[in-house]
This record gives C-alpha cells, structure tokens and sequence, in this order.
C-alpha cells in the first residue's frame, strides 16, 4: 500500500508572525527552515512512507526538498492550506497513491515511531481517516487519508473537529491519536518555551534546538516573560 506524505510550505520570509516579539524577521526564517529540516527528518527515516512532497512556492524550501529526495508541487493559484493539500491529494489519488499523510512544517517533535503509529493498523482495502490534534484539541497536526480524497479538507479554526465531522459525513469514524511530538506545533513564545524545555531532554540531533540553543532562545523568552 503505498503512501505519500504532503508537507505544504508558505514563503520563509513570512513565516511565524506572532514569534516577533522574540525573533527577528531573519530568525523566524531560519527557525522555519530548522523545524521543517527536522520534520522531513523524521519522515525520510520512517519505514512505512514512500514518498515526500512538499507543496511550495519558496526556492530554499523546494532546495531542502531537493536534499531529501521529495518532490516539489507549486503551490495552486487559489491561497490557502485547503487549496494547497486539496490540489496534493487529487494529483496524488489521479497518480495511483493510496494513502496520504498530511503534515505541517512546523511540527519539529515529530518522530518516525509517531508516524508509524499513525499509518499501522490501515487495511489496504477499506477507506479510512487517522488525526492527530493539536495538543489544545483546536488545530488538525497530522492527518492521514486513504484514500487521499476521502474527505474534504477542513483546515482553519477548529479543524480537528470539523474533520471529525467531516468524516462522519463520508461514514467514517476517524481513528484520533494524540501522540506528544505531533500535538505541539510552534506559532506563540509560549509553544516555543515548551518545545525548548523538552528538548532539552532529548534535542540533541534537533536543527531546531540547535538554533534555538546558538541564538539563546531561552534567555530571551525568560526577558519576554518578565516584561
């Protein structure tokens, strides 16, 4: 049963926003690209995904790409994550791919043991829907299809369960998985003082805690929390 992982990229230079009361314009780019770096090493060392793609229109994301031996999907005229994992999913499901497994670039705790635990258990035959919430239950982390239209994409406020009910609609009940790396993903100083803080235990290969750690992150955080 083969499986593809879709990985959509906005533009670097516009990333993490709301990181601005500790990073600069430049270091929320090099953040960025640290905690995709770490996610499409996660996927890459995960036994159960054939392919990456990372749907992009920025040249150093599609460059990381290159490195990783993923494919690069433009990203569709129509703005937004909808548009962009819609689009992946019926190019994906036209190519024959049965299984598709969403995920952002901001999710650097992810694991190969997460993702298998996300695509074990799928029967190749039958339909079926896997999510991974956000650790506050709001947003939709890590979401796996089979096949990869099955649903309509709900991603926005509240997508984990407007995907639920969407599932619900197709007669499906989805499968919910709340796995500790997947659920946390980097938008506000407060998710990036908890990801910092666990991987100080085990952060050791993560480009991502390797530049928060050269930049004093953590040091920072602490000014922003006193002010």
């Amino acid at each position: 049963m083969n499986t593809c992982a879709v990985i959509p990229v906005k533009a670097f230079d516009n990333a993490k926003q709301r990181l601005a009361p500790v990073l600069s314009s430049e270091e929320r780019q090099a953040l960025s690209y640290a905690m995709l770096e770490d996610v499409l090493t996660a996927v890459e060392a995960c036994a159960l995904i054939d392919e990456m793609v990372i749907v992009t229109n920025d040249p150093k994301a599609a460059d990381m790409a290159a490195h990783f031996q993923a494919r690069t999907l433009a990203e569709p005229s129509r703005p937004g994550l909808i548009a962009a994992v819609t689009e992946a999913a019926e190019s994906l499901e036209a190519a024959g791919v049965e299984r598709m497994v969403f995920l952002p670039g901001d999710v650097p705790m992810v694991t190969p043991e997460e993702l298998e635990i996300v695509l074990d258990g799928f029967v190749p035959s039958e339909a079926g829907l896997s999510i991974v919430p956000a650790s506050d239950l709001g947003g939709t982390n890590c979401l796996l299809a089979s096949p990869p239209t099955l649903i309509p994409f709900q991603f926005g406020v509240d997508s984990f369960r407007k995907h639920l009910a969407a599932a619900h609609d197709v007669g499906i009940e989805a499968t919910v998985l709340k796995l500790p790396g997947l659920g946390l993903d980097i938008d506000t100083p407060p998710d990036l003082k908890a990801l910092m803080t666990r991987l100080a235990f085990q952060g050791v290969g993560s480009h991502t805690y390797r530049y928060g750690t050269a930049i004093e992150l953590n040091r920072r955080l602490e000014t922003v929390e006193g002010e």
